[in-house]
């Protein structure tokens, strides 16, 4: 294929005119693809019309990268266009590799910034799509990976854009050249200990030596699993309207599990990614698979990073995992927006203040309530299984006490006592679980 820098902007005026609505964005990290991206792009009025800006994302895992970040926003001024830094902190204790560690930032931070119908324009080329491909197969994916990147999909507000996936990575750096443009040098992009630059400097060189055609072969396999994927997508997308419950957020587990893999397999990915979790390894979902035939009265939870995936009353909950809560926390409430340690929130709807302030603990084990109108006191444990509070819930239910007796169970229960006490403000708790 030609590398004509010649191509880039035709490319990417064919690509404005393919999609000629929403202000844009480059995702500018200030290297070389970023930079030829942004720099064409700068140089077509119908970029400059839809408002074009930059955002450069600083993960602060290299000493220079407060001094890429200001190099970005100088050749951003060179062009006229708008420069956003974005300071993000990469959770390197989170049981994932710093590539996705780092990615996960990255994105958390585009999908913050982008605004309602904005594109967000990443410099992604044809031979990062060929690298993506063999990195999803490494991995086991099924043709929804080995896809590849998709040209377009939802983030945020707005949308991510890749309309260069076409352009091999020469064209865009013969553009560089030709323009003479200064690039950031980030040397993590020579580590070959990183998978992808592992892929990208000892492995695909190799490949193009023996098969010089390697990256159009892929790319034809990649377009082939994509055509797969979406005759699946139909199928499996009818399977979930049925499988999952909207107000829960759960999956039916027996139902999941009887689909076949082709279709299981995205389904449950489909479910995690719109609850904003990861996708789990093979392994992990073989796990799931498992712990679904557990014995009643289980409950099974696999873990990988970033989620918790609980098996209960037949069906599938995800969730991101949270920090141990201190059962001893406990404070003053007198009706204002209580900030519970798991992230929850107790309120009192519609606002008001008591009269007097009451206070908030968590569970200690043994606690018993006799709710009102209710002849029996009954124990939390025997509530909470019949009203089917989900067990990770439990232990941050807010229990609400008035001189040291439990008046009030979150907005589940109450006592005679508890019930003129919120009468008498004209209002009831309301308690927010996280997530």
């Amino acid at each position: 294929m030609s590398s004509s820098p010649r191509m880039l902007p035709d490319a990417l005026r064919r690509a404005l005119e393919d999609h000629p609505d929403g202000p844009l964005c480059v995702a500018f990290s200030g290297g070389p693809d970023s930079t030829a991206l942004l720099h064409a792009l700068a140089a077509l009025p119908q970029a400059r019309a839809r408002g074009l800006r930059a955002l450069h994302v600083d993960h602060g895992l290299h000493p220079e990268s407060g001094a890429w970040a200001g190099k970005a926003a100088a050749f951003c001024t060179s062009l006229g266009v708008a420069c956003e830094v974005r300071r993000v902190e990469v959770a390197r204790a989170a049981g994932e590799g710093l590539e996705a560690a780092a990615r996960h930032a990255r994105y958390g931070a585009f999908a913050d910034v982008l605004q309602a119908g904005e594109w967000l324009l990443v410099g992604h080329h044809r031979d990062d799509q060929a690298e993506t491909v063999l990195l999803k197969l490494l991995r086991g994916a099924g043709p929804q990976g080995l896809g590849g990147m998709r040209a377009i999909r939802p983030l945020g507000r707005g949308r991510l854009w890749r309309p260069l996936l076409d352009l091999p990575r020469e064209v865009l750096r013969a553009y560089v050249e030709t323009h003479a443009l200064s690039c950031v040098d980030d040397p993590s992009n020579r580590d070959t200990s990183l998978a992808r630059n592992h892929l990208r400097h000892e492995i695909l060189p190799r490949l193009h030596r023996h098969w010089p055609h390697a990256v159009d072969s892929i790319l034809h396999s990649a377009a082939l699993c994509r055509a797969a994927d979406e005759a699946l997508r139909a199928r499996w997308l009818e399977a979930f309207g049925t499988l999952h419950d909207a107000a829960g957020g759960s999956l039916h587990a027996q139902g999941w599990l009887a689909l076949h893999p082709a279709l299981r397999e995205p389904l449950l990915d489909h479910w995690l990614h719109a609850r904003g979790l990861p996708a789990p390894t093979a392994a992990q979902r073989r796990q799931i698979e498992r712990q679904c035939h557990a014995r009643p009265g289980q409950q099974p939870c696999v873990r990988w990073p970033g989620v918790e995936l609980h098996i209960w009353k037949g069906r599938l909950w995800a969730r991101a995992p949270r920090p141990p809560i201190d059962p001893r926390w406990e404070a003053r409430w007198d009706g204002d927006v209580l900030e519970l340690p798991d992230g929850g929130q107790l309120v009192l709807t519609p606002a008001a203040h008591l009269a007097t302030p009451i206070v908030v603990r968590l569970r200690r084990g043994g606690e018993r309530i006799k709710p009102a109108g209710d002849r029996h006191t009954r124990e939390l444990r025997d509530l909470f299984q019949q009203v089917g509070l989900p067990p990770w819930h439990r232990e941050a239910c807010p229990l609400l006490y008035a001189e040291g007796e439990l008046i009030a169970v979150a907005d589940l229960w109450r006592t005679a006592r508890g019930a003129m006490l919120f009468d008498a403000a004209g209002a009831q708790p309301c308690w927010r679980p996280s997530g």
